[in-house]
């Protein structure tokens, strides 16, 4: 009988102990994921992927393709699917929608106190101009809005595709 609580009060002193260090590991863990988003985002490294549209008007849309936008340097690469009302169109009815790769202007960062990442920016093409508004959180979701001047607007729910300094060793 001695044995046997000896046995049961050795194993809960070490999950007692291993609780406070898994603790501390994710702990860790979190602090290393915001700090590589955060050098990414500096750097103008950014692709969010998205899996959720929400329009102005209608349901969510769980987006079951492949779609995203990605900022390098000064330019966008945005591939993003469309659904609202467009106020004009271009000639032919034949709208592109919010796929398209252009030149960025008037680009702004802000980190707020939480590590949340705020990005703006403008860009314009033969069709519309837009503005895009995408909040990185530490933990890697994201929000993106874009608002177009001849369509309404609409926003997209995400994540931020990063690679932690782990994963880029196994790669090697």
């Amino acid at each position: 009988m001695k044995a046997k609580k000896i046995i049961i009060g050795l194993f809960a002193a070490f999950i007692a102990l291993s609780l406070p260090m898994n603790a501390q590991s994710k702990k860790q863990k979190q602090e290393e994921i915001s700090k590589t988003i955060r050098e990414l985002i500096e750097a103008q490294k950014i692709n969010v992927e998205v899996n959720t549209a929400l329009p102005m008007r209608g349901p969510s849309r769980h987006l079951t393709s492949n779609y995203s936008v990605e900022i390098r340097n000064d330019s966008v690469f945005s591939y993003l699917p469309y659904f609202g009302i467009a106020y004009s169109a271009p000639y032919g009815g034949r709208a592109k929608g919010l796929i398209f790769d252009e030149k960025i202007t008037d680009y702004k960062v802000l980190f707020d106190k939480k590590g949340t990442a705020n990005i703006s920016f403008r860009i314009r093409n033969d069709e519309d101009s837009y503005i895009y508004w995408i909040k990185i959180f530490s933990s890697g979701s994201a929000d993106v809005r874009v608002t177009p001047n001849n369509k309404q607007s609409i926003s997209f729910y995400g994540e931020f595709i990063y690679d932690t300094p782990k994963k880029n060793a196994k790669n090697k």
